[in-house]
């Protein structure tokens, strides 16, 4: 333990990733709230995976045509926004199946995104931290934005609450209010877009559904009031961001990988304890 704070106070990376960490679990505890409570976790899996076309996109035209302003996590957001509108707007306005337009974004992001990294030239790209991510690759950039995606994510959250709220509960009664139910339903989407994009740099995108899911889910376990699941949601990502960190430091192990088991165990724990 000793050395992992030492190492934080000696090595700007670390500071890096576990400042990230901190700030970006605000936004996981909240969104992933709402995302568990209005049962949109395998859209959240589909948008996840839709980014590596947004990242491969920004990658290749960084360096095949010199957009040196289009970085990988600029590329990540503009795909996850899309993503998310697309398979919003296509499942509101042609009735369209979700599982449907969840498959086709999903497998398509994917192989747009191999695409572009295919035909990008120099350096071969390492995929195995954007598909399971590396914390540890955290730039001081990077903390910036995500202070950023998170102060934007939940001021949109604090000024639209109880309209979310509504919507992940009871549509019906939001249209009978005179509330567009579909413009808050695509704006719960793409806070959910913002938040995966968040997540890919500690889990990647193929386990980056487990940290929007599992804290608020656990914690859904633990309390029945939304705004307890939401802090108990926001203290249970902390833990596990902050602690994971440490704690594969000590053992030298995957730090996304050790996370997301140590989640799905406490989860798995939840069903032993009674709600309060």
């Amino acid at each position: 333990m000793t050395d992992f704070f030492e190492t934080v106070r000696d090595v700007p990376v670390i500071r890096f990733a576990l400042l990230a960490g901190i700030v970006s679990s605000f936004t996981y505890g909240i969104v992933g709230t709402f995302v568990v409570t209005r049962r949109i976790g395998y859209i959240a899996a589909a948008i996840a995976h839709s980014i590596l076309g947004g990242i491969g996109a920004a990658i290749y035209f960084n360096r095949a045509h010199d957009v040196s302003w289009l970085t990988p996590m600029l590329g990540a957001i503009v795909a996850a926004v899309v993503s998310a509108l697309v398979i919003g707007c296509i499942s509101l306005k042609f009735k369209e199946r979700e599982d449907t337009i969840i498959s086709a974004v999903w497998a398509g992001g994917m192989a747009l995104g191999l695409i572009f990294l295919h035909h990008t030239p120099g350096k071969g790209v390492n995929l195995e931290s954007y598909l399971f991510g590396n914390i540890l690759l955290t730039s001081k950039s990077d903390v910036i934005l995500t202070c950023i995606l998170g102060v934007v994510v939940l001021g949109l959250v604090a000024v639209f609450y109880h309209k979310l709220i509504a919507v992940c509960f009871d549509e019906e009664f939001v249209q009978l209010r005179g509330v567009s139910s579909k413009a808050y339903y695509l704006l719960l989407l793409v806070l959910t877009g913002i938040c995966m994009v968040l997540l890919v740099r500690v889990a990647g995108i193929v386990l980056s559904l487990a940290l929007i899911i599992l804290p608020a889910a656990t914690a859904g376990r633990l309390a029945r009031r939304m705004w307890i699941i939401m802090l108990l949601a926001i203290g249970l990502s902390i833990t596990y961001n902050v602690g994971g960190l440490i704690v594969s430091f000590e053992l030298d192990q995957p730090t996304g990988p050790f996370v997301v088991v140590v989640s799905c165990v406490v989860y798995g724990l939840s069903f032993f304890i009674k709600k309060t």
